[in-house]
């Protein structure tokens, strides 16, 4: 919802410059899949998606159970494939967010300028 509301804010160049950075800075669905495949059971796709904590917590319960933590992993590791894809979807509106704002903020204030009084005019309307 915010994303709309930011992105309706923008000129259309301005728009293309924000799909522009989303597609340089976004993460790929191959690169997330490969690591999840390979490296999933100790969390390498989470340390590429951003999410440390989780990672870190694959990882150690990998490692210092001895491997018997695969069962817990495991699991985890298959939950992991079907969220991949609003991970990616998240990551991409974050960066739209990103961009959009630093678009608006780096626009020139508008000219503040001083209401002329005029006698005629009703004191009360704005």
């Amino acid at each position: 919802m915010q994303n709309a509301y930011l992105l309706h804010q923008l000129t259309t160049q301005e728009r293309i410059l924000v799909n522009s950075e989303v597609e340089k800075r976004k993460k790929s669905t191959v690169a997330a899949y490969l690591l999840w495949w390979f490296t999933g059971i100790i969390g390498g796709h989470r340390y590429y998606m951003g999410k440390t904590g989780s990672a870190v917590a694959m990882t150690l319960i990998t490692v210092l159970t001895f491997g018997m933590g695969i069962i817990v992993t495991g699991i985890w590791w298959i939950v992991d494939a079907v969220s991949i894809p609003r991970w990616i979807q998240e990551d991409q509106d974050r960066i739209e967010v990103q961009a959009a704002t630093e678009i608006l903020n780096s626009r020139p204030a508008a000219p503040i300028t001083p209401r002329v009084h005029d006698e005629n005019r009703d004191p009360m309307e704005f």
